[in-house]
């Protein structure tokens, strides 16, 4: 029994009407419904079988007894049927059921509450409440009828449904951002290839004109190399001075050595502008087929690495230790995207003093791998069980979506590869991917959604 309860003393008696020539007391208390009556003084004059079951209680020690607010919180207080005895309804039933009460839609007058209480059962039970008035033939109310229906399972099915149902609204905004995240990097690839292919055109004729100047300069000096032989012959000794004079105020000698160097470094520039023009078009391959196709993975890293040169070269050398691939299989726009989060991720866990990323190929069995190890400042072990989780970052406000590991899982995962992490604290981390070599008839024939 929960909390004291006084010996039982009945003080009220009720007149029984037979029903079907069966005594209705009979039927009260052979219902499985749990049920308790309580008169206008709110002693309980009445508790069934099922209901002393349900509470774990004699009813004995309950009949003719006030205490059932101590039975069911532990402490006094009004249950559902002393609000109906009292009629006082307004200014109880929100503070004490908070919400979780109605009037019933089945029995006038009556109202249907529900608590969980961690004290009956093994686990606890939740319960529902139906309390209606008890009326004279003159229509008074003498006392209430309340019933009690366990609906703990309906709950803890409800409970689950709602966890099913936040887990699939957490899965479907995952899908949706990392569809958006897709749809953006698609949108950059774009814009990438549309930049170079707007800067490649000009570049094209910069380049070619750039060439014939050069040599348009050199005969210009082989000229100028011919007159001056032949003024050193001439025997006018004004125009002699005059010419030395020019030449000493056009700075000739100075000029014969400062353009071949300006062309020189003029060139190098150009051809860096075009391998730039080169790389942005390779690492976007919007141009290509989105559909599985071989890639040389070397190359695509070298794409990857020139686009974010100017992300990292304050930050850390690149060491490069590539051994022998052959061609893979793949989205090679993806695997570019997987190679990007990893060198960037690199580069922001160093910190001040300048650091290494050292990047490596292989080939293994069936597959090629690569790894992105950096100097930085590593993973503590709480988060390393989350790297791949979406939205999750260690990253300060506005530098960082947690996106890009998640982004990157999936890509490996949809390429049916696996990506690794080892790491110490104050050393480093290192993240190795494998790919497969060949896609599988079945796995290449449409390329599948991120996981």
């Amino acid at each position: 029994m929960k909390g004291s309860m006084p010996a039982s003393s009945p003080t009220v008696e009720v007149m029984w009407v037979d029903i079907a020539g069966l005594p209705a007391q009979g039927f009260f208390e052979g219902s499985p419904v749990a049920t308790f009556v309580i008169d206008v003084n709110h002693t309980v004059t009445h508790l069934n079988s099922a209901c002393a079951n349900t509470l774990g209680v004699h009813a004995a020690d309950v009949i003719g007894t006030k205490l059932l607010g101590r039975l069911f919180y532990g402490y006094d207080r009004p249950v559902l049927a002393n609000l109906i005895v009292d009629g006082d309804f307004d200014n109880n039933l929100e503070r004490l059921y908070r919400g979780k009460y109605s009037r019933s839609p089945t029995v006038p007058g009556a109202f249907e509450a529900e608590d969980f209480f961690p004290a009956f059962g093994a686990r606890g039970l939740w319960l529902l409440f139906t309390a209606a008035p008890l009326r004279d033939s003159n229509g008074r109310v003498v006392g209430a009828i309340e019933t009690l229906r366990d609906i703990t399972d309906i709950k803890r099915v409800q409970e689950e449904l709602s966890e099913a149902q936040a887990a699939l609204s957490m899965k479907l905004a995952v899908a949706h951002d990392q569809l958006v995240q897709s749809e953006k990097l698609a949108s950059i690839g774009q814009l990438a290839a549309g930049v170079a292919h707007e800067i490649n055109n000009p570049m094209g004729y910069v380049f070619s004109n750039f060439s014939t100047l050069k040599k348009y300069i050199s005969n210009l000096f082989q000229m100028l190399a011919a007159y001056e032989a032949a003024a050193s012959l001439h025997s006018d000794v004004k125009l002699l001075a005059h010419l030395r004079d020019l030449k000493q105020a056009t700075e000739i000698e100075h000029l014969k050595e400062d353009i071949p160097l300006l062309m020189s470094q003029s060139m190098e520039g150009i051809i860096r502008v075009r391998k730039i023009v080169k790389d942005l078009t390779d690492f976007s391959h919007v141009d290509a087929n989105p559909e599985w196709q071989w890639a040389d993975l070397a190359q695509g890293i070298d794409s990857t690495l020139n686009v974010v040169f100017n992300e990292i070269k304050y930050k850390a050398d690149v060491v490069r230790d590539f051994g022998s691939m052959p061609e893979i299989q793949c989205l090679p726009s993806e695997i570019n995207q997987v190679i990007l989060n990893l060198i960037v991720n690199a580069a922001d866990s160093i910190g001040a003093e300048r650091g290494r990323i050292t990047i490596r190929t292989g080939t293994l069995d069936s597959t090629v791998w690569f790894e992105v190890e950096d100097t930085g400042s590593g993973i503590d072990e709480e988060s390393l069980s989350r790297i791949f989780d979406p939205f999750y970052t260690t990253k300060p406000i506005g530098k960082g979506t947690g996106l890009g590991l998640s982004l990157s899982y999936g890509i490996v995962k949809k390429h049916h590869g696996r990506i690794d992490v080892q790491t110490v604290v104050g050393t480093g981390t290192k993240f190795r991917v494998a790919l497969p070599i060949e896609q599988t008839s079945d796995q290449a024939t449409v390329p599948g959604a991120l996981i």
